[in-house]
């Protein structure tokens, strides 16, 4: 079941536009497409579109007129970042206002990124906790550098280092 919006927005007339870096990499881009949904589908509001920052599509233009093309009169733009930096603090602003400038009878505000939260701390906990579970050796890490299989562990454990 869907999280109330805030009291304050119309779930049915605020646009929600989450924004990440963007990549060359396709399935990295993909993935926002993923969050997006998933955002709608627990936060109740019925207008959330995926944005790049640079380097793909949608932009944040895209996604602005998106959400007005759906009917949003009030657009919340959340850069998808884990810290202020340039991007989040000067970047996705600037392209947000030049993207609004189209629609001058549309509210809109751009949010911090995620920051500092306990949330984040318990998915990174699950992270790890992930990777012992596995005993190091998961489909997760099968194409990184940092795989630690069986066998290499076993090796270790063999011919310890002096």
């Amino acid at each position: 079941m869907p999280t109330p919006p805030p009291s304050a927005l119309d779930p049915r007339t605020t646009g929600i536009i989450l924004v990440d870096h963007g990549s060359k990499k396709s399935a990295a881009n993909d993935m926002l497409f993923d969050v997006a949904a998933l955002f709608r589908r627990v936060s109740g509001f019925a207008i959330v579109e995926p944005a790049h920052m640079e380097l793909a599509d949608p932009t944040i233009a895209q996604a602005f007129d998106a959400c007005v093309a759906h009917g949003a009169t009030t657009v919340i733009v959340h850069p998808y970042f884990l810290s202020p930096g340039r991007h989040s603090t000067t970047d996705i602003p600037r392209l947000t206002q030049e993207a609004a400038a189209k629609h001058p009878h549309v509210r809109y505000h751009v949010t911090p990124p995620l920051g500092l939260d306990d949330k984040i701390a318990q998915v990174i906990l699950q992270r790890i906790a992930h990777c012992g579970d596995a005993s190091f050796d998961c489909p997760t890490c099968s194409d990184t550098a940092c795989r630690d299989t069986r066998a290499q562990a076993a090796a270790r454990i063999a011919h310890p280092s002096h």
